[in-house]
């Protein structure tokens, strides 16, 4: 994720340790302004955009790193250019397909509370009470992502749920869920 080479860099150059670092973040800088620059435009445009501006500066950027990393044996700049010089492949495809996004910072912000809180849900005090919480949040990261408020929606279908047919429960899903008539 270009992210996360990115935070490698950024720490770098906060901590004032690397000039390198600086030069990094300006290049990495330019790809994200070609991202603000196409992200409402469909796949297709915002393929030939990034093939046209965001490689040209993909390309700039990996030849100065493997020119710093020359000049660079160890240390955490070291370290940062070699995170990004082995994923390099993985870290630019989103220049060849218009639908991918430039990094995965998105799907990271909608797991976040799930992987903090995954500690205090060893105590959830059996493998079944797990189990049970585990489906409802995923109901309600669920609902979260069809559009819903979480708490009308719990309210909606719990209300329902004790009458509704059993044969329907599948209507009462996030992504098929109508609010009932007040």
């Amino acid at each position: 994720c270009l992210a996360h080479a990115r935070r490698k860099f950024f720490d770098l150059h906060a901590n004032g340790t690397s000039q390198i670092a600086g030069q990094a973040l300006q290049y990495i800088a330019l790809l994200y302004d070609i991202e603000r620059e196409v992200k409402d435009l469909s796949a297709q445009d915002r393929q030939a955009i990034r093939q046209e501006q965001s490689r040209r500066i993909a390309n700039a950027l990996h030849e100065w790193m493997l020119a710093q990393r020359a000049k660079v044996f160890s240390g955490a700049t070291a370290k940062a250019l070699d995170y990004s010089l082995k994923r390099w492949q993985a870290l630019t495809r989103f220049i060849d397909d218009g639908r991918l996004p430039i990094d995965n910072n998105w799907i990271e912000n909608q797991i976040r509370p799930i992987a903090i809180g995954r500690k205090n849900w060893l105590f959830a005090g059996s493998l079944l009470a797990g189990q049970r919480a585990a489906a409802i949040m995923s109901l309600i990261q669920s609902a979260k992502l069809n559009g819903h408020d979480p708490h009308a929606y719990l309210r909606d279908v719990l209300r329902r749920l004790p009458t509704h047919k059993a044969s329907q429960v599948g209507d009462l899903l996030p992504h098929r869920w109508v609010p009932a008539e007040a």
